[in-house]
């Protein structure tokens, strides 16, 4: 059976028809979200000059960071550096016009936040080296981001990276050991929420217009998965590491990102699906069950090697 083809016509006319739906989230979502300053979530206190300026460069024994969240605050950062990309990206999309255009413009302005709160938090408490990171910055944001999604699939796989960003963020800061760190990925966090909330909202708008094309994409988007910093030098093994940790894993992907999202969509319970929008909901039944099957394989590995690791201490 071919698969579901969504059209220029297709995605004009539901960007006509969802703006209605933009307008509606965009105003609950000023209405619920509370403004918030970066620089109340740094101890500027800590902050000292560096070598350039008389004082002293970075150390390693400087940082009082956990290793491994300090391998996620560094990747969540550098993931947040790429917002100019992502912008360009919603906004070919979206566009710029009506309540479409206001939503990225804000959205925007959110997402900016994250990146100046984390690098002053990280250079201020010396946290990091500054210069490995200014570096990897510089190449990470050079190659760019870029996607090849039709506009479903673009709103689809927002819903899902948003509230795995959310989690993300969420569980470094626990393990950063650091009560101000936290305290300012826990912020973080909360935006990413919001932000999931509006895309999640209209993908459940999308599939009353375009039930069989909607979910086309949201199978496409689950399937083919990952997050948008994994083009950065090093991602592969960093995100092992994060998932050893158990800061991000298979198993809360699964468990907390895309089955509760799935649920809110009701995508096993929809009876307006045919054709290759029934054939894509299979197809998610069974991804689903084999994710889930490997996210318990993943735990039940880790656990053998930890108490490996733990019984290696004792001895």
């Amino acid at each position: 059976m071919k698969e579901t083809t969504v059209t220029d016509k297709l995605v004009t006319n539901l960007l006509h028809e969802l703006e209605p739906v933009v307008e509606e989230n965009l105003e609950r979502h000023l209405a619920i979200t509370k403004d918030w300053n970066p620089h109340d979530y740094v101890p500027w206190s800590e902050g000292r000059d560096f070598a350039f300026l008389g004082g002293e460069d970075w150390s390693p024994e400087q940082s009082r960071l956990d290793p491994v969240a300090k391998v996620a605050m560094i990747t969540n950062l550098l993931t947040e550096d790429n917002l100019p990309s992502y912008h360009r990206e919603i906004a070919t999309q979206f566009g710029l016009d009506g309540a479409w255009g206001t939503w990225v413009g804000r959205w925007t302005a959110e997402e900016g936040r994250h990146g100046i709160a984390l690098r002053d938090y990280l250079v201020v408490t010396r946290g990091v080296d500054p210069v490995e990171l200014e570096v990897a910055r510089m190449a990470h944001m050079t190659a760019g981001h870029e996607v090849d999604k039709n506009m479903l699939e673009a709103i689809a796989y927002v819903s899902f990276q948003e509230l795995a960003t959310r989690v993300s963020h969420r569980n470094t800061g626990k393990a950063t050991g650091c009560p101000i760190a936290d305290q300012l990925l826990a912020r973080i966090a909360t935006d990413e929420n919001l932000h999931m909330i509006f895309y999640r909202n209209l993908v459940a708008a999308a599939f009353e217009s375009a039930p069989n094309e909607t979910m086309r994409a949201v199978v496409n988007e689950v399937r083919d998965f990952s997050m948008p910093g994994a083009t950065m030098e090093g991602f592969a093994r960093n995100s092992v590491t994060i998932a050893k940790a158990g800061i991000y894993d298979l198993r809360l992907h699964h468990d907390e990102v895309v089955a509760p999202i799935l649920r809110m969509w009701k995508v096993f319970e929809r009876e307006d699906l045919s054709g290759d929008g029934a054939k894509a909901r299979d197809e998610l039944a069974e991804f689903m069950t084999a994710l889930d099957a490997q996210a318990s394989r993943f735990v039940e590995q880790r656990t053998r090697l930890l108490e490996r690791q733990a019984a290696r201490a004792a001895g």
